[in-house]
């Protein structure tokens, strides 16, 4: 039994969420192959030889693959699949880009977004935003599975010492080209791989609110900053910060809540965070459920305090 993982990357460094799906691949048990399909992607390619599991790094590399669309990475798992029992994705905006489209050329269901290996067949994935979990049994040939980084540890990036094999670059399709990126740059670290986010919602009232008692105090923590979808909707804070069932899953060491009512939604996206902290005034906020450490307070006054305090 062989196990395919397609690698996240820049062409430079492997993204985190590729560590994470290598310990997932690893649990199903079987030999783990990594693919990297970029440009000029050889650093990359070695980084995923150091992982600790990888048997087997497979390099393609070429100008079609060079933007990762979506097409053109498909084609090119889809040129090696044939030798897998298993492909497995990051559960990110770029794997459930791919993944469908090679489970639909394979004729195969996707098993999406697992947070648990049973077997080699039987996987654990939320259903009804987080509230349930659904038992999923495959018995298709080739299972194309995307993985809830958050819910698998990330392998060790060191210790491994796998072959590095190179293929052929895929012809690129003609459906889709690469016309630009507009990147937001910031010093924070990335919120889906922040070990500590601090999070405000529509209680803030205001952008110039939300800048002015978020940021001091993500700041005062080295934390990333987040928000709920109802602050998102209201203009407080860009949608790329939005935390939650349609947002970004996250599961820091410490999650701090301010005003945030803990709407199921929301719940859904941060719940498997090691330590959650809640800030709110209403004694009835769903988010107390859920939180290891609950302040009843004015968050104007609460968290300015609790800033200066650190």
């Amino acid at each position: 039994m062989s196990i395919l993982v397609i690698a996240e990357h820049d062409n430079a460094s492997l993204k985190g969420a590729t560590l994470n799906t290598v310990t997932a691949a690893a649990r199903i048990g079987g030999e783990v192959h990594v693919l990297v399909a970029g440009h000029n992607a050889a650093a990359a390619a070695q980084a995923a030889a150091q992982i600790a599991g990888v048997a087997k790094v497979i390099h393609a590399d070429g100008d079609s693959l060079a933007h990762g669309l979506a097409e053109n990475v498909a084609a090119q798992v889809l040129a090696i699949a044939a030798g897998y029992t298993h492909i497995l994705f990051p559960a990110t905006a770029s794997g459930k880009n791919v993944a469908p489209r090679v489970a639909a050329k394979l004729d195969v269901a996707q098993i999406s977004d697992i947070t648990q290996v049973v077997s080699a067949d039987t996987f654990e994935r939320p259903i009804y935003a987080g509230n349930a979990m659904a038992t999923v049994q495959s018995a298709d040939p080739i299972k194309v599975i995307t993985v809830r980084g958050t819910a698998f540890d990330a392998a060790a990036s060191s210790g491994g010492s796998a072959a590095i094999e190179t293929v052929p670059a895929v012809a690129d399709s003609g459906k889709s080209a690469y016309v630009g990126s507009e990147l937001a740059k910031s010093d924070r670290p990335e919120l889906t791989a922040a070990k500590v986010i601090v999070s405000g919602g529509r209680a803030l009232g205001s952008a110039e609110k939300f800048d002015e008692v978020i940021t001091p105090l993500a700041d005062k923590l080295g934390a990333a900053i987040g928000a709920s979808r109802a602050a998102v909707d209201a203009g407080y804070a860009p949608n790329d910060l939005q935390v939650g069932q349609t947002g970004k899953i996250v599961a820091p060491q410490l999650y701090i809540a301010c005003g945030i009512s803990g709407a199921i939604q929301h719940l859904a996206g941060m719940k498997d965070s090691k330590v959650i902290v809640a800030i709110n005034k209403d004694p009835e906020a769903p988010i107390f459920s859920v939180a290891d450490y609950g302040l009843e307070a004015d968050l104007f006054q609460a968290v300015p305090e609790l800033t200066k305090a650190l």
